[in-house]
């Protein structure tokens, strides 16, 4: 990509692209585009469609997603797979119709089988059930990398496709009721520690075993292959290291400093057992993560530290 050219980051409010526009901004490129909602809402197929034909970016990012917890991901269930759908869909056309030289569409490891096998191959996708609560938005996010593969095959299109496992980072989400478990295990120590409780109780045994990668890690990924990948298969972005979720909340108790206990409540449900990404595929290609959990986790509190009176307004 030439520093000059003009560079489309669709989402760029959200945690990833927030952290791309970082990057990017970081290695001197000067032509960034990004939108918000309100100036071009990619779920409208003519907005999305004028709004490209007058920016003409030359590369696109697509981090633009609806995103939520398991709650939300399973109540409004045909928001999440129609919403999705219209914005991949909108932005994949566009960029085909304007002739950007090349695209990268972000997926999510949550949308493997269920029951994939561990670590996870790009090719396990498709090869399984899904997990039923993320159904629509998984279905959605497979469309997309779909409709990467079928542009690229039919039309010789240059986009390609990112699966990036759990992340955390700046602009990260809090809620207690819908985060992911590293934010949500942050914020419990640190209500916690200021209000002097004497324990802090987890559901499960901790024995589920997850994956984490800093989404300063997962944008520098996504660079990575814009420059050196074009090619049919979607590729695993992340670690290739997990840990258990009892290491991860006493090595975050660790971090916060909260002195009283962490409770195991092992009557309430644990999960899959296991979920790692096999990053063969990118380590191959020389790329390979640069932040490691306990520095990442180090970073992020301190910045969660400073945030925390509008986290505790707002509720994320």
């Amino acid at each position: 990509m030439e520093k000059n050219a003009k560079i489309y980051v669709a989402g760029h409010r959200g945690m990833v692209g927030s952290a791309l526009v970082r990057l990017l901004e970081k290695e001197g490129y000067t032509n960034i585009l990004t939108s918000t909602s309100s100036e071009v809402n990619l779920v409208n197929q003519a907005e999305t469609k004028a709004f490209f034909e007058r920016e003409r970016p030359e590369y696109v990012f697509v981090a633009a997603a609806k995103v939520g917890g398991i709650q939300a991901n399973n109540i409004y269930r045909a928001d999440f797979l129609y919403e999705n759908l219209m914005i991949e869909c909108n932005t994949i056309q566009s960029s085909f119709d304007i002739g950007v030289k090349k695209l990268l569409f972000l997926g999510s490891t949550c949308i493997y089988p269920k029951m994939a096998p561990q670590p996870m191959k790009e090719d396990y996708l498709l090869s399984g059930y899904l997990e039923d609560t993320n159904e629509p938005y998984a279905i959605a996010k497979i469309a997309g990398i779909k409709l990467c593969e079928s542009y690229r095959r039919q039309h010789g299109s240059d986009f390609i496709s990112a699966m990036p496992t759990n992340l955390y980072g700046p602009n990260d989400n809090y809620d207690l009721n819908n985060s992911h478990v590293l934010p949500a295990l942050i914020r419990k120590f640190h209500e916690a520690k200021i209000n002097g409780s004497e324990e802090v109780v987890i559901w499960g045994s901790g024995t589920p075993m997850r994956e984490f990668l800093h989404v300063d890690d997962l944008a520098a990924g996504c660079y990575f292959l814009m420059k050196n990948y074009s090619d049919t298969g979607l590729v695993n972005v992340g670690t290739g290291e997990d840990i258990t979720i009892k290491d991860l909340a006493l090595l975050i108790k660790e971090i916060v400093g909260f002195e009283g206990t962490l409770t195991l409540d092992s009557s309430k449900p644990d999960g899959t057992p296991r979920k790692l990404t096999d990053c063969t595929k990118i380590h191959d290609m020389g790329w390979k993560h640069q932040i490691e959990l306990r520095e990442g986790i180090t970073s992020v509190y301190e910045q969660f530290q400073k945030d925390y009176s509008r986290i505790a307004e707002s509720g994320r």
